[in-house]
């Protein structure tokens, strides 16, 4: 019986016959039948010749929110190897467009995070994975908090591609500010792409960059990832300065995640706990609050809103309200290697100009988000 492949726009079909017909679905899609097999380009990750046969691996949809590293060999005759090997060379660029193929990894794994089961997930779920897509992998487990801050810190950043956290948000947020402490923090940040794998309790970069909580999908979003830009925010507490990339808190959401640090056997359910405490204790957390107007009314607010969501210029290209604000960082003068200096300073200099100080005396949360989804909606399945 002979076995035939064929790449079609949107899939590889695989049959069993050498001669077959091919079904489609309600969208135009082909559809496998007893004697098909259909794979879309984004779930192959590899394919080669080797020792006379072709292998092909790809994630094999185990359910709708799972996947796993599976391969299909099929013999080759010496006479078809120069064709099959330009069609290996089609079906890889077809299945990897402009995504960089065998990334290098490094990756930290937190056998603490949620409720322990990260390593585990690791060696059932992304390793598989990795190594299908003939990555290269360095895996460390960390022994404690802040040592992801160490490791990313001295990191060879020649050697690798990125760094995946098979944790909650911490260790992402950990390697970060390992890349920003460094002589070269410019060059690291943007060289090394941080990627998350969601093992944790709080797992929102994953919901926003990889569009999924699931372990398994978002290795493989990584493997077929394209390095994109993120903006960073800073933080200063006295002389201390902290760069924070998915949202910054004061009061009752800050504390639902740290004073509940003690509870993480409760995995999410934990934030739901520490809000509902606090809520019905009614607590506050007394501020002032620096504040510049960007847009002081609603009609401006809904034209800018319009002409963003009609911007289709490049990712690449967009450096959040530059136009709006003057206020990006990365122009700033200063060490070209560094982080760039604070233009606005910090709470011990004088007020800029066109800023207003604001008190709030019984302020209950002060909340500003960085991403789509912030980390609360997505530890509740929002």
């Amino acid at each position: 019986m002979a076995s035939r492949y064929e790449i079609t726009p949107s899939c590889l079909v695989l049959s069993r016959h050498s001669h077959c017909q091919y079904t489609y679905d309600s969208n135009g899609n082909i559809a496998g039948s007893a004697n098909t097999r259909a794979i879309p380009f984004y779930n192959i990750v590899w394919a080669e010749l080797l020792e006379g046969e072709l292998v092909i691996d790809y994630a094999a949809p185990t359910s709708k929110s799972a996947v796993r590293a599976a391969s299909l060999r099929y013999p080759i005759e010496n006479s078809a190897i120069e064709n099959v090997t330009s069609w290996i060379g089609k079906l890889v660029d077809r299945a990897y467009g402009p995504s960089q193929r065998r990334k290098r990894a490094k990756v930290l794994v937190n056998p603490h995070s949620g409720k322990g089961s990260a390593e585990k997930w690791y060696y059932r779920d992304v390793e598989p994975l990795l190594k299908a897509a003939r990555c290269t992998i360095d895996m460390v487990k960390t022994k404690y908090g802040g040592e992801a801050i160490g490791i990313a810190e001295k990191l060879d950043i020649d050697a690798f591609d990125i760094v995946a956290s098979c944790s909650g948000d911490g260790l992402s947020y950990e390697v970060f500010n390992g890349l920003g402490k460094r002589p070269d923090a410019r060059k690291a940040l943007s060289k090394i792409a941080v990627v998350h794998i969601p093992c944790g309790s709080g797992n929102a970069m994953s919901c926003n960059l990889n569009g999924t909580y699931s372990v398994s999908l978002a290795t493989l979003a990584i493997i077929k990832g394209i390095r994109t830009p993120l903006d960073l925010i800073s933080i200063t507490q006295g002389e201390t300065r902290t760069l924070s990339f998915l949202s910054q808190s004061l009061g009752i959401v800050a504390e639902s995640d740290l004073a509940t640090e003690h509870i993480r056997w409760m995995g999410q359910s934990r934030f739901t706990y520490g809000f509902l405490i606090r809520l019905l204790n009614q607590a506050t957390y007394p501020c002032d609050i620096a504040i510049k107007v960007a847009i002081d009314d609603k009609q401006s607010i809904r034209q800018h809103w319009a002409q963003e969501k009609n911007n289709h210029e490049a990712t690449s290209d967009r450096r959040g309200y530059r136009n709006l604000l003057d206020d990006d960082a990365s122009a700033s003068s200063g060490n070209d290697d560094g982080l760039p200096p604070l233009r606005y300073g910090t709470v011990n200099d004088k007020l800029p100009d066109g800023w207003e100080m604001v008190p709030y005396d019984k302020l209950g949360n002060f909340y500003c988000g960085n991403v789509s989804l912030n980390k609360i909606l997505c530890c509740l399945g929002g």
